[in-house]
């Protein structure tokens, strides 16, 4: 009575903090779930999801059909896979998030040259900025930009790439505005915050010889987008934080220009997490991972000359 596409839409719902999450994760409108989920529950002759709280909830059956159905399509998957080794093929469903401006820049191309090389690969690329809000269940490889405090259970870290943070602004703002000496002077300058992740945007953190500062801004501009941030401090602003990887072309050629270099900013290395042991195992995980990191080593913001 079940068929894989219905698993596959169940477990959607399943991994979703709300049918509005499901949907966006399904690439559908809510109602177009709403009544599908409301199909299959007259299908069944059962309700699967509790509909009565806030949040959504799995009924008993729901979470039978949830753990099932994964069981299901993973073991699916591995078949598939297995298949596809003794063709000498890589194949299967390779669900990818990364972040808006790392994913256009870097991944993207790397994904699209990978399904190129291996056809029998489906790649999903997700882009979004909020890796948190991104249930670990729907991806078998996610990339972040940033310190990992503590990856969630089940979920394997592996680092890819260096990638400072750099305050920096054009030489326009200095020249208008003075250039910060210490931490402390930058409450005196127009900053630019960038509101993409879930961190304490409006504190600063600098460091040096062993003694933290820690400045809160009051930024005059703000934005949840990378480039909108980047293209404000060009045009002369104001001041930013942003990822060496964002912003090293424009140092190297003097249209941004690196700030307080006597103190160091919080590493934001570029790793990879995997989702569950049996999605890290799989080939298509694996062998995309590795053809990631080789793109990524050397680290292609850097300058191999300097």
């Amino acid at each position: 009575m079940l068929g894989t596409d219905d698993l596959r839409f169940f477990l959607a719902i399943a991994e979703a903090p709300s049918l509005a999450a499901a949907s966006r994760a399904l690439d559908v409108s809510p109602p177009a779930v709403t009544q599908r989920l409301r199909a299959l529950e007259e299908r069944l002759g059962m309700l699967l999801v509790d509909r009565a709280g806030r949040h959504l909830a799995l009924t008993d059956e729901g979470e039978l059909i949830a753990e099932r159905g994964r069981q299901i399509l993973d073991s699916l998957g591995e078949l598939d896979e297995a298949l596809g080794a003794r063709r000498g093929q890589v194949v299967g469903h390779l669900r990818i998030v990364a972040p808006f401006g790392f994913g256009r820049r870097h991944v993207a191309p790397v994904a699209a040259a990978f399904q190129a090389a291996h056809p029998q690969v489906a790649i999903d690329l997700r882009l979004s900025d909020r890796l948190g809000s991104v249930p670990a269940g729907t991806f078998d490889l996610a990339i972040h930009v940033g310190e990992i405090a503590q990856a969630a259970p089940g979920l394997i870290v592996r680092r890819l790439a260096p990638n400072d943070r750099v305050a920096c602004a054009a030489p326009a703002y200095l020249a208008a505005h003075g250039t910060p000496a210490i931490p402390a002077d930058l409450r005196l300058h127009a900053c630019i915050a960038l509101r993409e992740n879930d961190e304490d945007v409006t504190l600063w953190r600098f460091r040096r010889d062993g003694q933290d500062e820690r400045v809160r801004i009051e930024p005059r501009l703000a934005s949840n987008d990378g480039e909108v941030v980047r293209g404000w401090a060009l045009t002369g602003c104001g001041i930013i934080l942003r990822s060496e990887w964002d912003v090293a072309a424009d140092l190297r050629a003097g249209r941004l220009v690196r700030l307080l270099p006597g103190y160091a900013l919080p590493d934001a290395p570029v790793v990879a997490l995997l989702g569950a042991p049996r999605r890290a195992r799989a080939a298509r995980t694996g062998r995309f991972l590795d053809v990631l990191a080789a793109a990524l080593d050397p680290a292609p913001w850097r300058d191999p000359t300097a």
